[in-house]
């Protein structure tokens, strides 16, 4: 079966993939779409503060 060096770089394996799989579930549910969603709204206050100041202008 397996000898316990194998047996160790197996569980170092399982290790590492699950942690990469958690960190990509994290990422996509919460990380990207706060960025997003922060960038948007930022973007929407300067338009809206650019458009505030023509309107006060003409």
């Amino acid at each position: 079966m397996f000898e316990f060096d194998q047996y160790l770089g197996f569980l170092a394996f399982l290790t590492i993939l699950t942690i990469g799989f958690w960190l990509m579930i994290f990422l996509l549910t919460f990380v990207i779409p706060y960025w997003v969603i922060g960038a948007n709204i930022e973007n929407f206050k300067m338009w809206r503060a650019k458009r505030k100041a023509e309107a006060e202008q003409a």
